[in-house]
Formats: C-alpha cells, structure tokens, sequence
C-alpha cells in the first residue's frame, strides 16, 4: 500500500441535483482498474466549511485549524498524492464551493499533481483555465491534459436517466485519440510519482 499513488477524485459541487457526480462517480471507478493506484471519491458536501474567514493564512497555520471540518478536510488532502477535481463551470468560471476549499489549505496541496475535469458551458473549458492558475499558485502541478465533458452528455442524462455511465461516458475515451482517458490518468500517475519520490527526498 505504501507505494500506491493514492488519488483523490474531488466532487466539487454540491448543487441539488448536480450532474458533476456521473463524470465523478465514473473516473473514480475506470482508476480501480489500474494498478498501482488506491482511489477515493472525495465529495464536497461532506466537508461543509465556513468561507474562508481566518484572519491567518494557512500558508503559516502549520496545518493547525480550529474549526473541526476544516481540520477533517487538511487530513484529507494531506494523505493524498495526487488529484482529479471535478468541476462544473458555473458563469465563466468554476464553483465558489470549490475555491473555498481550495482556499482553507496551503501546505497540504503543495508538490502534488491534479488534473482536472469539467462540464458545462465550452466544455467546462474556461473553468479549468481558472483552476490552472489557482492550482499553480498552491504549488500543486497541474498536468497538461484534462478531460472536457460537452454539454450534450449532461442533456443525454435529462432524457435518458437510466443511461449508465460507462455507456455515456465511454465516447470521451476516444475523443483526442486512441483512449483518451488512459493517457490522462497515466500522465497523472507519472508526475504524481516523481513528486511524491521528491518529497520523500526532502526535494
């Protein structure tokens, strides 16, 4: 167990009804097929934080909160390697729920991969772009790839509400090339093991 990438899939919505659990709920599934790799799907309505209201930053907190959710959530994301964060796009950009949690933790995020996932509008393209820069200023490595879902998957879901989602979801494999997901989720796991090989180093 010591040399798995542990992986995180962050739900980062926790709208009535959010679509963001399928592709959520999907990823987390096609990781326990590869090895090497223990996954866990994270989900946001678990961890109801405050806003963001500390008067110190938690870059200087040394990972000590007094709020008992937020300390539940920097264990969390402390013991993870690596991150796939899901995220609609809400008006241009991504979900304030989302940031706020993003915002509590400093140390916790730092020298860790994430790839990103969105739907919505453009694809959820202009969220991830945000959560790019957002992600780089937490010393996480974003890697280059990621996974757009078209907003005619979430209108398949409104017609159809028995539509699996390996029968929905299955089409993006193949969306960029041979199996686009494979590429995505061991691009992750490289950079999410010679991070995690610098740490041990003290790098």
């Amino acid at each position: 167990m010591e040399d798995k990438i542990k992986i995180c899939v962050v739900l980062g919505s926790i709208r009535e009804g959010r679509f963001g659990e399928r592709p959520a709920k999907w990823i987390a599934d096609e990781l326990k097929n590869w090895e090497g790799i223990e996954v866990e799907l994270v989900d946001l309505k678990d961890y109801p934080m405050p806003f963001f209201d500390s008067p110190t930053s938690p870059s200087m907190m040394g990972k000590k909160y007094q709020n008992e959710m937020v300390q539940k959530w920097s264990a969390k994301v402390d013991g993870a390697d690596a991150f796939i964060i899901v995220s609609p796009e809400y008006n241009h950009g991504y979900s304030s729920v989302l940031k706020n949690a993003l915002d509590w933790l400093s140390p916790e995020w730092s020298k860790k991969a994430v790839g990103f996932v969105s739907y919505g509008s453009a694809s959820g393209a202009r969220a991830i772009e945000q959560l790019r820069e957002v992600a780089i200023e937490l010393n996480l490595v974003p890697i280059r790839k990621s996974v757009h879902i078209p907003w005619d998957f979430i209108m398949k879901t409104w017609s159809n509400k028995d539509i699996s989602n390996a029968e929905l979801f299955t089409p993006l494999r193949k969306s960029m090339g041979p199996d686009h997901l494979a590429d995505f989720v061991n691009d992750l796991v490289w950079t999410a093991k010679a991070l995690k090989e610098a740490r041990k180093k003290g790098q």
